[in-house]
């Protein structure tokens, strides 16, 4: 039997254990499921007789090299920092790895190594990065090989709730981390290109810079800028592109409303609030308005924001209970952020019978033959349940169907990569359908650059 090591048993590993214990028989596979917490592991497992679950903290140098030694292939389904002792030991005891996350600085520089040894390191296989880059990749490619050149790539990607789970006013649960969704697009401005030239969109900014996006038989949508669309420009081979951006979807109307937040201060995760886990929520809100005599939070709010009382975003807002007087924070020195996740995740949890949405879009601009043509690429994915989601789904076959081509040797190309070249993505691809992650692709006009329009 040959042996896949598999550490981390997270949300997006449910897909990714089913398809290689599914596989197991026929493939003559063991599936080594390792975590610091084995219940998850056992839970995911169940009672296969081609898989085990083992304690594995990725801290015990000891227990994690010989874990490492054991298998035959090993798959990384930890936070993204803890990769790259993982990846060490990996060239150590000669395993190829794949992972979801990002290729980071660290892991790069491990590029020589791994590519000595004949090794594959395959990155950024899950859905965002993974699946855009492959179903992006693919069109590009075919345009080319038929003699076209590229003037503009836009690239959206949403983890939303599924139409039938949506029961809010803000159309949006937490699918993900709540973290990343508190704090997204901080740190930098958004940088994208328009027409040849440079575009910045700070993040004071950033939530009213939208882009308004149609998506058959699932209604419109909106998406804001990544902190950075040019980070594939070279790595996609799109250096003479006119147009470059990269974007991520939400309901129409979610990006206005949640920019009263980052107005007012709220998803700032750089200082810690005083006496924070005495705070009621109204406190916590009230902290950050003027202080007046006599008027009210909720009157303090509206007039800062200039907010309309009859304006949909207040019934969002309500909605959320941040006014509560009663509802305790219960979080000692928390930052804004962290605060805000705790309020938000009151709300905003998915209910054991809910289900979830991965959506992704793209837009592919040429020329050919003196001509401009578009080629518009969406795709929508939705849950069956709160263990096997859109979002595991589509991060974690990917990871698995990456491992196992490695595995047979039907992925060779030595290094650290990312699943841009044919001989990933086509046969990653075709198996993907097998399973409904399929792309639909449709001539339309060409319209140029959409302009950020809200």
């Amino acid at each position: 039997m040959r042996k896949i090591l598999v550490i981390g048993s997270g949300k997006s590993t449910s897909y990714l254990i089913k398809y290689l214990l599914d596989k197991s028989i026929e493939e003559e596979l063991h599936i080594i499921v390792g975590d610091i917490n084995i219940q998850n592991a056992k839970k995911l497992i169940g009672s296969h007789e081609n898989a085990n679950a083992i304690t594995l903290d990725v801290f015990d140098k000891s227990s994690r090299q010989a874990a490492i030694e054991n298998a035959d292939i090993v798959v990384s389904m930890l936070p993204a920092r803890f990769h790259v002792e993982v990846a060490k030991d990996c060239i150590t005891y000669r395993k190829n790895m794949v992972t979801a996350s990002y290729v980071s600085d660290d892991m790069q520089k491990l590029n020589h190594a791994v590519t000595e040894k004949g090794l594959v390191f395959m990155n950024e296989i899950g859905v965002d990065p993974g699946i855009d880059h492959m179903s992006a990749i693919k069109v590009i490619d075919s345009i080319r090989d038929k003699g076209g050149k590229m003037i503009l790539f836009e690239s959206f990607t949403g983890g939303l709730v599924a139409p039938e789970s949506d029961t809010n006013l803000w159309n949006y649960k937490f699918t993900w981390n709540p973290r990343n969704v508190v704090v997204a697009g901080q740190g930098s401005a958004a940088k994208f290109l328009q027409e040849d030239s440079y575009k910045y969109i700070p993040y004071n900014r950033l939530f009213r810079r939208t882009e308004f996006l149609e998506i058959d038989g699932y209604g419109r949508f909106e998406a804001y800028a990544n902190r950075d669309s040019l980070k594939y420009q070279s790595i996609y081979g799109l250096n003479s592109i006119k147009t470059l951006y990269r974007g991520t979807i939400r309901r129409v109307g979610f990006s206005r409303a949640w920019n009263m937040f980052v107005q007012l201060g709220l998803t700032d995760d750089s200082y810690s609030i005083n006496d924070s886990e005495n705070m009621s929520y109204r406190d916590f809100i009230n902290a950050f308005l003027p202080y007046s005599p006599t008027d009210s939070t909720e009157l303090k709010f509206r007039h800062a924001l200039k907010i309309d009382q009859d304006d949909i975003v207040w019934d969002k807002l309500e909605e959320l209970d941040i006014f509560s007087d009663t509802k305790m924070v219960k979080i000692k020195r928390g930052t804004p952020a962290q605060i805000l996740q705790k309020i938000l995740m009151d709300s905003w949890t998915l209910e054991a019978d809910d289900k979830d949405m991965i959506v992704m879009y793209h837009k592919f601009g040429y020329e050919l033959d003196g001509k401009q043509h578009q080629i518009d690429s969406t795709m929508v994915t939705i849950g069956e349940d709160q263990t096997y989601t859109a979002m595991a789904k589509t991060v974690g076959l990917p990871v698995a169907i990456a491992t196992l081509s490695i595995l047979n040797e039907k992925i060779t190309t030595p290094g650290v990569q990312i699943p841009i070249t044919k001989e990933v993505y086509e046969p990653i691809l075709k198996e993907l359908e097998n399973f409904g992650i399929k792309f639909s692709e449709k001539e339309v006009p060409y319209l140029g650059y959409n302009p950020l329009n809200n």
